[in-house]
């Protein structure tokens, strides 16, 4: 079904989307909704510089949105034709009505809408859980992925640093209502510059006006009454997958992947450990390592413009697309 077709499919999840201010849309960027059986997803674009580039679809981390590529999409838009989607329950995509937000979900989701549009094969970025989707959809859907950018993929670790603990720790059952509880006296600001603190190598790269979009952003988040309950449940998925082994393993999927790969770590992500670079390179069998020394778990919104030389010379290397 099109994203033109606007029948019931997906209309209980449309009645019980609550009324909140609008997504932000950056400038020369446009929304779309993609409609599909049991799930709608949110797609953000810009027009493409010049004709016959190939397709890109961006996914963004837990807690994020397509917002968190604009930077980076913009700085490509002469390369490929891109997109950055929404995942279930995150940014403008309201949540799946079968509440599946597993990484096998979420992949799933990411690959009907690649499906549904006939945009593979195309390249293939994510970021943190993002990066995990991306690899397990490289690893069972090689047909769709022409090369894949991994920024800080969320695959297993079995020594979790201590910063990272605390989100981890919102795959508990129980511990969002413990976490509501002790910081609901926080301000949209302060959670906002929590975030950042967390995510950024050097909070203090982010501008007034990104600090001024962020805290807006979160604002309009709290707003969802969803908001908690699929940070949780995505965090749980993460957990799961953590656990898994045998082929369904994240590292196993890794070493099935065949695409051309670009790895992006930062030495200061207090979320991924950068110790996981080494053994990442090892797994994808035709991967290339960027290490950016000052950057945190975001490095494609912290150093765009560095990410973005990369992802073209992978992208020259596969031929030009």
């Amino acid at each position: 079904m099109s994203s033109t077709e606007l029948s019931g499919v997906g209309s209980a999840a449309a009645a019980a989307e609550p009324k909140v201010q609008a997504v932000r849309v950056a400038e020369g960027e446009a929304l779309r909704t993609v409609m599909l059986p049991g799930l709608r997803l949110s797609v953000r674009s810009r027009p493409p510089a010049g004709a016959g580039l190939p397709p890109a679809l961006y996914v963004h981390g837990l807690g994020g949105s397509s917002l968190n590529w604009s930077e980076l999409m913009a700085r490509l838009e002469e390369d490929v034709d891109g997109e950055a989607v929404d995942l279930p329950g995150f940014g403008a995509s309201p949540p799946p009505e079968d509440g599946d937000y597993s990484v096998t979900g979420h992949a799933r989701a990411v690959i009907r809408l690649l499906d549904e549009g006939g945009r593979g094969p195309a390249h293939l970025l994510g970021n943190s859980l993002g990066g995990a989707v991306c690899t397990r959809i490289a690893a069972v859907r090689p047909d769709l992925v022409r090369s894949l950018t991994l920024v800080s993929p969320a695959l297993p670790e079995l020594r979790v640093q201590r910063s990272a603990v605390p989100t981890a720790l919102l795959a508990v059952p129980g511990a969002v209502g413990v976490f509501r509880r002790l910081t609901q006296g926080w301000t949209a600001e302060q959670r906002t510059l929590s975030v950042l603190a967390l995510c950024y190598g050097d909070p203090a790269r982010v501008t007034e006006e990104g600090l001024r979009h962020a805290v807006q952003e979160m604002e309009r988040r709290l707003q969802l009454p969803y908001f908690w309950e699929v940070m949780a449940r995505s965090a749980r998925g993460i957990v799961d997958a953590y656990t898994l082994g045998g082929q369904h393993g994240l590292w196993r999927q890794a070493e099935r992947v065949l695409a051309p790969t670009l790895l992006v770590y930062g030495t200061r992500d207090r979320l991924v450990s950068y110790r996981m670079a080494r053994k990442a390179a090892a797994a994808f069998r035709d991967s290339r390592l960027l290490t950016l020394p000052e950057a945190g778990h975001v490095a494609m919104m912290e150093y765009p413009e560095t990410v973005a030389q990369a992802v073209r010379e992978l992208i020259d290397d596969c031929g030009g697309g």
